[in-house]
């Protein structure tokens, strides 16, 4: 197993021990103040535990190195958990919409509203300080995993704060409609963030080109090797969860030695992997001067 990517296990299980610290304040809170704010607040963040231990089952998947039946490793494994959470916040933002629309239809007075709101935002301080953790781990170690798992609880925080505001306006205002109208605006709100984690998981699933950035990295370099005897084309890359994948021709003078040709390869796989960390980079060396070296640049030869 690759020791750099299991160690990312501890995240998944700091996120499964929030998740549960969250749930309990955050069901307190409802059941001292009958809010269907706070009540939509405490299942979203059942979501947030189920995510946590799906992230942790796909991070220890994709921690294991490649095998005879995997030859490209398991790194796929952390598009099923970013894509399980996204689903199962869409059932959460459903069963919200629904217990908001009853509570809107048959509004129903808060009870102890300082206390509850109290719990709530000690339930948010956990949230926030966990998903700036997991961010900060996602981002350095290129896992969509933990970032999906971040950005969750951080759209956690925003929900939070939103239905603090909704039962601070019902404690003001008398209004009780406002209470499962918040709840309503922030099902939106999750379907927004859910869809978009779906998406990303999908997107990867379909072998995704490389970021932008990554892309403009590895053409800087080829550049610094182009000349008149030296080549590129037939490039291709894709994003499988933290391992990057990119292959390209490279096209040489036919009369070059095979060690000649191999040497300037290694050179170019080396400058890539320096610029890029966690990718594989394949290269086939063609003669300039064979016809047969230009009909192969598609995915199909011609």
């Amino acid at each position: 197993m690759n020791l750099n990517r299991a160690s990312l296990t501890r995240y998944a299980w700091i996120s499964i021990a929030a998740a549960v610290v969250t749930i309990t304040l955050k069901t307190a809170a409802y059941y001292l103040t009958g809010s269907v704010g706070l009540l939509s607040d405490a299942i979203e963040s059942l979501v947030n535990l189920v995510g946590g231990i799906m992230a942790l089952a796909m991070l220890t998947i994709a921690a294991r190195p490649a095998d005879e039946d995997h030859a490209y490793g398991h790194s796929k494994a952390e598009y099923f958990s970013s894509g399980v959470e996204g689903a199962l916040i869409l059932v959460a933002a459903l069963s919200i919409a629904i217990t908001a629309t009853s509570r809107l239809l048959h509004p129903q007075a808060l009870e102890q509203v300082g206390v509850g709101l109290a719990v709530s935002v000690v339930a948010s301080g956990v949230n926030l300080v966990v998903a700036l953790m997991l961010l900060r781990a996602g981002k350095k170690n290129h896992s969509i995993t933990l970032e999906a798992n971040a950005h969750h609880l951080l759209t956690d925080v925003w929900t939070s704060v939103g239905v603090l505001l909704g039962v601070g306006a019902v404690v003001l205002t008398g209004w009780l409609w406002m209470d499962p109208l918040v709840a309503l605006l922030v099902a939106a709100n999750i379907v927004w963030t859910g869809s978009r984690i779906v998406w990303r998981s999908v997107a990867g699933l379909m072998d995704l080109a490389l970021p932008k950035e990554d892309l403009e990295t590895i053409q800087s370099i080829l550049e610094t090797y182009q000349t008149a005897e030296v080549q590129f084309h037939a490039l291709r890359s894709r994003q499988a969860g933290a391992r990057k994948f990119f292959s390209m021709h490279v096209l040489v003078p036919g009369l070059w030695t095979v060690h000649h040709g191999h040497a300037l390869l290694e050179q170019i796989e080396s400058s890539i992997r320096a610029a890029l960390p966690n990718i594989s980079v394949f290269t086939h060396l063609e003669s300039l001067e064979d016809p047969a070296s230009w009909e192969d640049q598609g995915l199909d030869r011609e």
